[in-house]
């Protein structure tokens, strides 16, 4: 019976096959991250932790078919777990929060933010991926298409329905009637 090894030379060439990786996507994942996390910090952390999860998993076979795409929707997945972690810990620590308006324009700009970062995780990952490639990032219809592997029409399609459930759920979180 044998059993599966990695020997050093092997573990090299795969943790420098990463580091090229890491520095050729990096922008990719912390603008991601930065666009759903509006932190600094927490942004900074998503793509190092994607990239820790790959060196003590390895590299997958969807990397090496398409590792833009597989970065990013890591990217995205891990920032809607750091969102969806906050908002638990948000409830669970106290209410405060929804006791006070913000009366500036700043705060206001701030609760919009959050507003639409809340919404953002209530969508489906892949909506809320095709969102952000389309008004973060600036890709078209068929960037997006061609990044995910489908249709310029079938992406148009799922665009459409992710901006009309991004707009219902703030319309919800506003209190407008719908």
């Amino acid at each position: 019976m044998s059993t599966a090894t990695v020997t050093p030379v092997a573990r090299n060439a795969v943790e420098k096959e990463l580091e090229f990786i890491f520095r050729e996507h990096y922008q990719l994942m912390y603008r991601t991250a930065y666009c759903m996390l509006n932190n600094r910090a927490d942004a900074e952390e998503i793509p190092q932790t994607i990239f820790l999860k790959l060196l003590r998993r390895g590299i997958p076979p969807d990397l090496e078919a398409n590792t833009a795409r597989y970065l990013y929707r890591a990217a995205v997945n891990l920032s809607l777990d750091t969102i969806r972690a906050r908002n638990r810990q948000k409830l669970i620590r106290d209410l405060e929060g929804l006791e006070a308006r913000p009366t500036d324009d700043s705060g206001a700009a701030e609760e919009n933010h959050r507003r639409l970062v809340e919404a953002l995780a209530e969508l489906h990952p892949q909506a809320a991926q095709i969102l952000i490639l389309r008004y973060v990032h600036g890709h078209s219809d068929a960037q997006i298409g061609t990044m995910l592997g489908v249709s310029r029409g079938t992406m148009a399609m799922r665009l459409f329905r992710a901006r009309a459930r991004l707009r219902k759920l703030l319309q919800v979180s506003s209190g407008e009637k719908l």
